[in-house]
């Protein structure tokens, strides 16, 4: 089934706005509202939302649900406490990967697996194949459209959600999740996000999405589309699927061993352990670039002495660091920060310098 914003809940929100439309896995999202640069700034210094409805949902539960997902995602997730949220892989026996996504713990025998949109219809067919192999006794159920997600994220997200609801962030730390009341309307919120700063993320009936959509403009965050999305994310070097990693990445290559849970069998930690054992030929690199106008893209080739040796997998203009960075696959030692080579922006190598991940750290 193909699902359009026109679907969605946010679609009246986004025309009135005057969002720019632009199609994404099946879906259409805002490029930009009032600009991508405004938008991220706005992110950084106060608070920003995007309108993310368009991420899969997938309920898993029953006596199988913690051990199906704990065979699926690399992550430990039979041992998470109810409330607890963990990012992790889906990755297929060779371990390459399939999918990215955070699972929460609602309850003892809940979890809400939140997958990538393009790759929606792949994992949900992934966790149905397991379930019928190994945990008969769990229970799928695809809940996207019932339901909408919103990320509201910004330095101050989080106070403003403390004064509008139930939510209280000294019982809910990152990675965790609750319960929470919006001035009467129920809503789960995860103090998760993809922006590299604090902020939350919430889950509520489709019908209610406008209604917390313009609430939360009240209290004077920004309405921001997919540019700014993918310029923040790049800045905190949080990976995108489909372009930073896929089927064939090994998340060793990746740089995301740290969400792997290694001593647990599940699909793909044997080929996840040989790599870890025996090392890659390519690893993530993060650099930036010299020069101004040397904006390095996805797909541009990277160098070293003339000869490629990689390709960018994402790239741009970094507004909070003032200057060009990217990411991409070379050999580990040119992943070894302080290593210089060089992009090919546009026909002309343009000196680069591998730097330590992530680019932007919020402070703390």
């Amino acid at each position: 089934m193909t699902t359009t914003l026109k679907h969605t809940p946010l679609f009246a929100a986004h025309v009135a706005l005057g969002g720019r439309i632009v199609p994404f896995a099946g879906w259409e999202m805002p490029l930009q509202f009032q600009g991508i640069l405004a938008e991220s700034r706005a992110v950084r210094a106060r608070c920003g939302l995007f309108d993310v409805s368009h991420m899969g949902r997938i309920v898993v539960e029953g006596p199988g649900a913690g051990p199906l997902l704990d065979w699926a995602h690399s992550n430990d997730i039979a041992g998470m406490a109810v409330g607890r949220a963990r990012y992790g892989l889906l990755c297929n026996p060779e371990g390459g990967v399939i999918d990215d996504g955070i699972v929460y713990r609602l309850g003892e025998q809940r979890y809400l697996l939140v997958a990538n949109a393009a790759n929606m219809e792949r994992v949900l067919s992934w966790v149905r194949r397991w379930r019928q192999e190994r945990s008969p006794d769990a229970e799928i159920t695809d809940v996207t459209l019932e339901q909408a997600m919103i990320a509201f994220q910004g330095p101050e997200a989080v106070g403003i959600m403390e004064r509008l609801s139930s939510f209280d962030s000294s019982r809910v730390r990152p990675f965790w999740c609750m319960e929470a009341d919006i001035q009467g309307r129920h809503a789960l919120v995860g103090r998760t996000g993809y922006t590299g700063e604090d902020g939350v993320e919430v889950i509520l009936p489709s019908e209610h999405a406008p209604w917390l959509w313009s609430l939360l403009q009240e209290q004077g965050a920004t309405p921001c589309g997919l540019g700014a999305r993918d310029v923040l994310r790049l800045e905190a070097a949080l990976l995108l699927h489909g372009q930073d990693m896929d089927a064939t990445t090994n998340p060793v290559e990746a740089g995301l061993e740290r969400f792997v849970k290694a001593d647990k069998e599940f699909c793909g930690g044997d080929a996840i352990r040989r790599a870890q054992k025996h090392g890659v030929s390519r690893k993530l690199v993060g650099f930036q670039t010299d020069g101004r106008g040397a904006v390095p893209r996805h797909g541009y080739a990277i160098l070293d002495g003339g000869s490629a040796i990689g390709k960018v997998t994402s790239g741009g203009f970094s507004p909070t660091l003032d200057r060009n960075i990217g990411l991409g696959y070379v050999s580990p030692r040119h992943a070894t920060p302080g290593a210089r080579f060089q992009v090919d922006v546009r026909g002309r190598p343009t000196e680069a310098v591998a730097v330590p991940l992530p680019f932007y750290s919020r402070k703390r």
